[in-house]
């Protein structure tokens, strides 16, 4: 009998009825913005003010509702904004491409790389797995993963609107890793209106995995800003200097950022070269809770939305 409910549970059919009843019915019965206004007051015990946001988290969820163009779905499509970085930046930064499905049945391990290699959904935040040696994958768990990647429309969970319309696929690249093995530090830089605001550094990921904020000009910032369920660990590492590449970052940063009042560019430094990492249009999807929370209003301050 277990082994039935288990085939059931994996069908598709049974997927798409899941995401149904928990994400898309949801939003049917409570259209328009009241799901984001219950997990606002839930997360910071307050009612979401959108007539007059004042704090940045607001003002995130302000621009998710009221600020939507076809573009954005360009950039938070991770295989469409490959071609979009090639065209306008240069090929070099793109983090090499080894295959890409449509079809979560081609993931089996002959199509996976004998590298490294990370295996990920276009359409979705979090979505993905690090391979360092296929002969240790579970294909059984990793196929049902990317089943459910390719059938759950990122849109429906998070009220994000540049994921609704991205047409899914797999897609599976080289792991970056530096000299010493590990994976590269994530450089997340932050604009408000065009002007490099912060740079929210992700430190030894597969170690530690401390978080380290710094201004433009790389003085630290002591706040973080982190899923709600993290706010009282201490997320914070030791101070660590500006990569090599960051002027270039910056450069492609603020180019992208002139296309919007709020944006994040993420990066990454591989002993001295500069790949490209994503661009996020709503950080935390404006869940995410300051440590003080004064940085919430201060922040907040700085953006201008009109």
């Amino acid at each position: 009998m277990s082994y039935i409910m288990d085939k059931v549970k994996n069908s598709v059919p049974y997927i798409k009825f899941r995401i149904f009843l928990y994400g898309v019915l949801p939003r049917m019965i409570f259209p328009g913005d009241r799901p984001l206004r219950k997990n606002f007051q839930r997360i910071f015990g307050r009612p979401l003010n959108l007539d007059a946001p004042v704090t940045l988290n607001e003002k995130m969820i302000w621009l998710m509702l009221y600020d939507r163009q076809d573009f954005h779905t360009t950039c938070a499509d991770k295989y469409a904004v490959r071609e979009y970085f090639a065209e306008n930046f240069g090929e070099e930064g793109l983090i090499p491409l080894l295959y890409r499905t449509t079809d979560w049945r081609d993931i089996k391990y002959e199509n996976i790389p004998d590298c490294p290699c990370v295996i990920k959904s276009n359409s979705g935040s979090g979505w993905y797995q690090i391979v360092r040696d296929k002969n240790k994958i579970d294909f059984a768990q990793l196929r049902n993963n990317c089943k459910k990647w390719m059938h759950t429309n990122y849109y429906y969970l998070s009220n994000q609107w540049q994921y609704k319309n991205i047409k899914p696929c797999i897609m599976i690249e080289k792991l970056l890793l530096t000299r010493d093995g590990k994976l590269p530090n994530d450089y997340k830089l932050n604009f408000f209106n065009g002007k490099l605001e912060f740079v929210y550094c992700s430190i030894d990921r597969e170690g530690e995995n401390t978080r380290n904020i710094y201004d433009a000009t790389w003085n630290p910032l002591h706040f973080s800003w982190v899923n709600a369920a993290k706010k009282n660990a201490d997320v914070r590492g030791e101070d660590i200097p500006p990569p090599p590449t960051f002027q270039r970052m910056v450069e492609v940063g603020s180019e992208i950022a002139r296309h919007f009042k709020y944006v994040r560019v993420d990066f990454y430094d591989v002993d001295g070269a500069l790949y490209y990492g994503e661009i996020t249009l709503h950080h935390g999807g404006g869940l995410d809770v300051f440590v003080p929370e004064t940085y919430d209003t201060l922040l907040g301050n700085k953006l201008n939305i009109l």
